[in-house]
């Protein structure tokens, strides 16, 4: 499955809509029909049986997806999230840009 988003794993990223507006986050997953895991975002209680991935069981808090258009790129020098572009360097490498301040994001 090809990735075609405008985020990818590892990117830190602000949420733009619903309960947790405003929030910023690593991605942790990228999963398919367009959702993605934000580190320490949209926490939901799950509950468990022991075993398996939750060793106790019980009644456990864990991320649940996003959408990926609800996220934009953040840039630490503007401290939000931006639309961003693409320039290469003079060594051939591809790297974002903001679009804001002009800054490398990558």
């Amino acid at each position: 499955m090809a990735n075609n988003y405008h985020v990818k794993k590892g990117d830190m990223v602000e949420v733009l809509a619903g309960k947790e507006k405003g929030k910023t986050g690593k991605i942790l997953k990228i999963l398919k029909k367009d959702r993605i895991i934000v580190e320490k975002v949209n926490f939901v209680k799950k509950h468990a049986r022991p075993g398996g991935k939750f060793a106790k069981g019980g009644i456990v808090e864990m991320e649940a997806p996003l959408h990926v258009s609800n996220v934009a790129l953040y840039c630490s020098h503007c401290s939000r999230g931006v639309r961003f572009g693409t320039r290469v360097l003079e060594d051939g490498k591809k790297v974002r840009i903001c679009k804001v301040c002009g800054e490398q994001i990558d």
